[in-house]
């Protein structure tokens, strides 16, 4: 070897112990290259597919053509990932070029879904869980997160208006409660009771709905109603992604109430021996409707997101803004919602930090009065003019209850800032023996500056006029306005604080494999906490209401007002909880779960309540006797009981004695301040109980084509909240809020993917979802309290009909129970008549509340949903279509413009010209208002193409098309059947119908 040295030349020697040192890194850089595409069942290209090699910290994505390369060796696995996909592994041989087809199963099996304190895989769920993706969700100009999952989820009936700045009304497995049937509880990201406004659409990873108690239970007393969990879009290892989401959508009203235009009224008042009055005829063919609407209404969007991430921490962030205006003049919303979302892992990836944070701004725009506006343009005669020859407005102030609508909206203005802010902080640790630890910090702000101004000429004019309010247990009422000008101004802001920690334990022994949580929440939350002003007497309108301080309201006898008497609450909850899942040889799947509440809205002796919950799955397709049958690729059957509670609608004062002013009383020759109770204490107030049967098979058959569910489920509410009347000598505030009455649900929910042509050309998969529930109050009684069995409630008050109910809240019968006068046809003088109490006698003066009968109810009977989604080549097609039968809904709208003795004063529908005048009875609340609420409405097509092959900085193009609203098949006579389902009053069309558009979008999504 000396002698080899010295017979190199100068340097060689240093040279050879380089190459000694470098051959394994040569050796290593030399590993195999491994390319390929990666594509879907129809053979297109995939863009955005995680390729990973297994236990080695080296990831790449597939570019816009699906193609991907990365450094492998031989014996090496590659993991292809992506989000609703099966994982597919790969054990690299000889070769260095491999096609990867990604599958979905029709009822994907394998997807990881989110329930509460954690995740599951579908196939080991026990609980009914629907699981909606973002292509799957509706598109449109949609500004409510509630609106994407029309028609997606059995068992979910959302219904909504066209008004911009009003969530949807949303309503899983029938109304749960008289006392506050309000909509699921939301969690976000984890965190419990977020406001959904929070959350722009583009931004959504997942939706899980979580239905029955077995998975709603462990939120213990605020889940009665289900719970939403959303969960927004993460960065992801490997190369960074920036994409922009747009679009810009023209919309315009899909129909109008048919009320009569100048002719057909002048002919109609002609042939019964009548005329318009000088004072309104001005030759005028005035269509209110449009004077208060848009002609059109163009709504944008616009999304730009960027996420990433390296080996040990991934980071994501969006901005988002939407400006939408409604379609009644004056009414807009613009919104910006920033997010940021950091995670990075520590300690060899032993703790994981994380930090999110979102910002939602809302600058709304609304009409004061609108829904009194609405009725306003509905009834105002056509032959006037919307202004006089000198440019000032048209009013006719001879006749109560006579408004320009268009002079209301423009001498009035109403403007709210809405903020919602959510930051979390958020800690793992992987402990020994298979134990993990969470824990997550939250901290809500709900803030709003609200200022509105009716100006001199709202004041001096329309003083004394009445609301037009939404249907509730009582009328309207009288409004009373200042002086030159009257301003309110609000600020308030609601704030949560939220701890929750928790410990998870989950392990694999042979067969057996255990997952249990244990965990602890603490939330403290400020409710209403600011004030409010209203003051009047300007010295010039366009103070607005932006400057009070130039009000002079004490030079008047009313004083400045200052808003209603304990707004401001603090509340408090605390709870533990735990679950435990045991699966024996992925067969047998047992879970329980219990939550211990503890509350401060509730009485003293009350306070603390558990909701406990079990249920059980057997897989059936993985026993030995199913090996040999082809049917069933997979087959489970599960049930579940478990009780969850209702807290919604009671305040930190719902149980406590509270003093307050009683008006005055008279002593000794003058009038002084009475001061009594106005709340009683009701210690053994406690939340309401929804106990949940649930029973569900699902399946997946012709080896993945077809997959499905179905699920029958019992619901029994029980201690349901209700505000009883009592002696005065017993309760001095001679009412309590106290438990007691029953309301059920029981109901059948079925849905059903199919891939029914899947090939390299074209593909089509169907969805498919239906649902039926029946609802019955089964008491309203209290074993403490006498009380009646029902309550009536929905008054809309039409002229003439003051005390008027439509519905009954009634032992025996369903929320939403129609209760009023039979129509019986007309007597021998053209008179309307309706049938008496006794269900024989015809009688022409009806007697109010009196000669009342049971009409139908507002409770549809089945619900449906069918989505298509085609794709041949680079195009594809979306169509949704959705449909409610077997409910019926009030006219009340239609009521009360069916006057023909009165058309003289106010205007009436087109329908009525075949009416006499001397039907004095025609307008009256009766079950000839009574319409089948039935409708099939095709909701949502998209037609998009994708652009390939667009160079190295740009992955993805993806233009599209998107109607909404495109037609409704019905036979109601109404502006539109989707009527308000929500509440303890559905179902009634009131003189408050926000109109509903039909939208064109055209958008595009690229991905860079």
């Amino acid at each position: 070897m000396r002698l080899l040295c010295r017979s190199l030349p100068k340097g060689a020697g240093i040279r050879l112990l380089l190459l000694l040192f470098l051959t394994p890194l040569c050796l290593l850089a030399q590993s195999q290259l491994i390319t390929g595409t990666v594509k879907d069942s129809t053979g297109h290209p995939m863009a955005g597919i995680s390729v990973s090699i297994k236990g080695k910290n080296v990831v790449t994505i597939t570019k816009a053509n699906g193609s991907f390369n990365i450094p492998a060796e031989t014996g090496m696995v590659l993991i292809f990932s992506g989000i609703s996909l099966e994982d597919q592994e790969v054990l690299i041989g000889s070769k260095t070029n491999y096609e990867i087809t990604m599958l979905a199963s029709a009822q994907q099996m394998t997807d990881v879904v989110v329930v509460g304190y954690g995740k599951a895989s579908r196939k080991s769920l026990t609980s009914a869980i629907t699981t909606i993706k973002p292509d799957e969700m509706n598109k449109g100009a949609i500004a409510d997160v509630g609106q994407l999952l029309q028609g997606k989820v059995p068992g979910l009936n959302i219904t909504t208006s066209g008004d911009p700045n009003r969530p949807a009304a949303v309503v899983l497995r029938g109304t749960s409660s008289i006392n506050s049937p309000g909509g699921p509880f939301y969690v976000i990201d984890g965190v419990p009771g977020v406001d959904i406004a929070l959350i722009a659409p583009a931004d959504i990873a997942s939706m899980d709905i979580l239905k029955d108690a077995a998975a709603t239970a462990i939120y213990g007393n605020r889940a009665a109603n289900g719970v939403i969990i959303v969960t927004t879009r993460r960065g992801r290892k490997g190369q960074a992604t920036v994409s922009y989401d747009g679009f810009v959508a023209m919309e315009k009203v899909s129909r109008r109430l048919k009320v009569m235009d100048a002719g057909q009224l002048r002919d109609f008042l002609a042939k019964n021996g009548s005329a318009l009055t000088p004072a309104d005829d001005l030759g005028a063919n005035t269509d209110w409707q449009k004077e208060t609407q848009r002609n059109e209404a163009i709504s944008t969007s616009h999304n730009i997101y960027m996420g990433g991430g390296g080996d040990h921490g991934t980071y994501s962030a969006s901005l988002n803004y939407l400006a939408k205006p409604g379609i009644l003049m004056n009414s807009n919303l613009k919104r910006i919602i920033a997010r940021l979302s950091v995670e990075q892992s520590l300690l060899n990836d032993k703790l994981k930090l994380g930090l999110n944070v979102t910002n939602s701004n809302n600058d709304v725009d609304d009409i004061p009065y609108r829904n009194t506006v609405l009725l306003q343009s509905a009834t105002y005669l056509p032959v006037s003019p919307v202004k006089n020859a000198n440019g000032s407005y048209f009013e006719n102030f001879t006749r109560t209850g006579y408004y320009n609508p268009v002079a209301m909206m423009n001498h009035s203005k109403s403007n709210n800032k809405i903020n919602y802010l959510m930051a979390n902080m958020t800690a793992q640790a992987k402990l020994p023996f298979g134990l993990t630890y969470d824990v997550s910090l939250s901290y809500l702000n709900n803030s709003n500056l609200y200022g509105s101004y009716l100006d001199k000429y709202f004041t001096t004019n329309y003083n004394g006029m009445y609301d037009n309010p939404d249907p509730t247990t009582y009328g309207h009422g009288l409004q009373s306005f200042g002086t030159n000008g009257q301003a309110n101004r609000q600020s308030y802001r609601n704030t949560s604080k939220i701890l929750e920690t928790f410990v998870t334990w989950d392990k694999i022994i042979g067969k057996h494999n255990i997952n249990a949580v244990l965990g602890y929440s603490w939330q403290e939350d400020e409710i209403g906490d600011g004030f409010q002003v209203t003051a009047y007497n300007f010295p010039v309108d366009n103070i607005g209401y932006q400057n009070l301080a130039l009000s002079n309201s004490y030079a008047y006898s009313t004083k400045i007002g200052l808003g209603q008497d304990l707004i401001y609450q603090k509340k408090r909850l605390i709870s533990d909880f735990g679950r435990v899942k045991y699966t024996y040889n992925d067969r047998y799947i047992l879970q329980g779960s219990i939550r211990r509440d503890g509350s401060s809205v509730f009485g003293a002796n009350k306070e603390w309540g558990y909701f406990p919950a079990v249920a059980v799955g057997w897989r059936i397709s993985q026993e030995d006797f199913m090996k040999n049958q082809d049917i069933f690729s997979d087959l489970k059957l599960r049930a579940s009981y478990g009780i969850t509670g209702n807290a919604f609608g009671v305040s930190a004062f719902s149980a406590q004695f509270i003093m307050g002013s009683q008006g005055t009383y008279y002593y000794n020759g003058s009038g002084l301040a009475a001061f009594g109770a106005t709340v009683a204490a009701n210690p053994n107030l406690q939340w309401e109980e929804v106990a949940t049967t649930n029973v569900g098979v699902d399946f997946t058959i012709l080896k993945g084509k077809l997959g499905g569910s179905v699920d029958v489920y019992k619901k029994k509410t029980t201690e349901m909240i209700f505000n009883y009347k009592v002696d005065a000598m017993l309760v001095p505030a001679g009412n309590i809020l106290a438990n007691g009455g029953s309301l059920e649900n029981k109901g059948i929910e079925l849905a059903l993917t199919a891939n029914i042509v899947s090939n390299s050309q074209f593909s089509w998969t169907s969805n498919l979802n239906l649902a039926h529930n029946d609802n019955k109050i089964t008491s309203m009684r209290s074993p403490l309290f006498a009380g009646g069995d029902s309550v009536a409630t929905g008054y809309p008050e039409g002229a003439g009909q003051s005390g008027s109910s439509l519905e009954l809240q009634k032992e025996g019968h369903p929320v939403g129970q129609f209760f009023s006068l039979e129509y019986a046809g007309k007597n021998s003088a053209g008179v309307s008549q309706y049938v008496a109490q006794d269900g024989k006698t015809l009688t022409t003066t009806p007697i109010t509340g009196t000669d009342y009968h049971y009409l139908g109810s507002a409770q549809p009977k089945l619900l449906l949903g069918w989505s298509n989604t085609f794709k041949y080549g680079d195009w594809d097609l979306r169509t949704s279509i959705r449909g409610v039968f077997g409910n019926k809904i009030f006219n009340a709208t239609r009521a009360d413009l069916f006057r023909p003795n009165t058309a003289q004063y106010t205007n009436i529908l087109v329908d009525a010209a075949g009416e006499s005048t001397a039907d004095v009875n025609s307008y009256k609340y009766s079950s000839r208002f009574i319409e089948n609420g039935n409708y099939i409405r095709f909701d949502n097509a998209t037609l998009g193409y994708n652009l390939k092959n667009l160079g190295n900085y740009v992955k993805s193009v993806r233009l599209y098309v998107t109607g909404n609203n495109l037609f409704v098949i019905t036979k109601f006579k109404g502006i539109d059947p989707e009527v308000n389902q929500g509440g303890s009053v559905p179902g009634i069309d009131y003189n408050n119908f926000y109109p509903k558009t039909r939208t064109i979008l055209f958008g595009a999504n690229v991905t860079f």
